[in-house]
């Protein structure tokens, strides 16, 4: 029986819409009924994940609850940095959540790579490097200058820019990831596919909000 998903999104808007796409992409479909039911809650209220604290718990955790009660019976999130609110999610929901960070590593693992640069904020590379050495593969990440450029260049992103100059930074990140040794490169937040696509380097690149989308997809249709 094909099970109705809840995604937890908003983290930003265009981030949502761009794993709604990719979700529909990913289905199998030659019909509309072929297409899963999405319950989305675009919420862009939920509290900076950036900061650190704890404020963004309670509203992800009433998020998920809502689409409990609106029929959801699998849970997503379409926001990285969230994922460090899991335990939250689930508790208050107590249905299970398909993980964006382990289907990324999953993912990263089937190219065959033993070191996987990570283009992530903060909180979310933590969860990375978990994830990752849980495949045995080592996480690369940027140095504290570059860091705090591609965190300068989330911002941008979230406000609408994806002009050129903002393409050629984030790839320029990517190809610092590689030179340090990195053979996969893994877009660990969801703004990153929006400038950067595989085209742009020369390793293997995981848009995690791509693999989420097909594990969904896997998940629902069962």
């Amino acid at each position: 029986m094909t099970k109705i998903l809840g995604v937890l999104g908003g983290m930003g808007p265009a981030a949502t819409l761009d794993f709604l796409a990719k979700l529909q992409a990913a289905t199998p479909a030659a019909r509309d009924q072929d297409h899963i039911r999405v319950l989305v809650d675009i919420n862009p209220q939920v509290p900076d994940r950036n900061e650190g604290d704890d404020a963004p718990g309670p509203v992800l955790a009433a998020m998920a609850t809502g689409l409990r009660n609106g029929g959801a019976q699998v849970l997503a999130i379409a926001c990285n940095t969230a994922h460090a609110y899991a335990d939250a999610v689930q508790t208050a929901s107590g249905l299970p959540l398909i993980d964006l960070i382990e289907t990324a590593a999953q993912a990263a693992k089937a190219t065959g790579a033993t070191k996987a640069g990570v283009l992530a904020t903060g909180l979310a590379i933590g969860l990375y490097r978990d994830r990752l050495a849980e495949q045995g593969i080592e996480a690369l990440i940027l140095d504290t200058e570059s860091q705090a450029e591609f965190m300068g260049l989330l911002y941008r992103i979230k406000a609408g820019d994806r002009s050129q100059a903002v393409q050629d930074q984030m790839s320029n990140l990517a190809d610092r990831l590689v030179v340090a040794g990195a053979k996969a490169v893994i877009a660990g937040c969801t703004e990153v596919p929006l400038v950067l696509e595989e085209r742009d380097l020369d390793v293997p690149f995981i848009d995690a909000g791509a693999a989420l989308a097909r594990r969904c997809v896997e998940v629902c249709l069962g």
